[in-house]
């Protein structure tokens, strides 16, 4: 019994200094501004993701709910490590760094937890299965919902978002219908600055 609970308190102990690791998410800022003109982190964006997930899924009965909150609460863990780095400023594939940092993260836990982390992480980053797909195309659109609805810099990239994750949100018909309503507010916010430019110009 001193022996199991011994082992217990040496899981927990591990599992409290991982979550103080992962803590930095919270102020793991990304491209992404808030409604106040606040830049968002990326555990406000994993979070938001799980309520996305959490309410999609009922799209989707033939797939696992749980499996499709515990892709959105991993898929981003690993940028604690080194940052997000912003989809325009992106060249090539950021796997490897990524990858290399949830190894880092996470390894002051059980080799059991580990294991099951780095699963769910390579089941999502590589999109092996429907539910890791599903999560792909919604990470992709809370992005853009995101940064139709903050308040972003004078020079933030609207034109970009317009062609952003399309080879993940043709998924299916709700995807898509989701994809189109939220291109529809990036086009409002297109226009809105257009505006706002020529009346800045007319007054010139």
């Amino acid at each position: 019994m001193g022996i199991v609970m011994q082992t217990i308190g040496s899981s927990l102990v591990e599992i409290l200094d991982f979550l103080r690791r992962a803590e930095r998410l919270k102020s793991t800022l990304r491209s992404s501004w808030a409604r106040n003109g606040r830049q968002e982190s990326t555990a406000e964006h994993s979070w938001r993701l799980s309520l996305f997930g959490m309410l999609i899924s009922r799209y989707y009965p033939h797939l696992d709910t749980l499996r499709i909150l515990q892709l959105c609460i991993v898929h981003d863990l690993g940028e604690a490590i080194n940052g997000d780095i912003p989809a325009p400023e992106q060249h090539g594939s950021k796997t490897e760094q990524e990858r290399q940092d949830m190894v880092e993260l996470i390894r002051s836990l059980p080799e059991d937890m580990r294991e099951e982390l780095m699963a769910l992480w390579d089941e999502y980053e590589f999109a092996r299965s429907p539910e890791a797909r599903v999560v792909k195309a919604l990470d992709k659109l809370e992005t853009l919902l995101q940064q139709a609805q903050g308040i972003n810099p004078p020079d933030f990239d609207y034109a970009f978002n317009l062609g952003y994750g399309v080879k993940y949100t043709g998924l299916d018909d709700v995807i898509r219908e989701l994809r189109a309503t939220i291109d529809v507010e990036t086009e409002s916010c297109l226009l809105a600055r257009k505006n706002r430019r020529d009346r800045d110009c007319d007054r010139i």
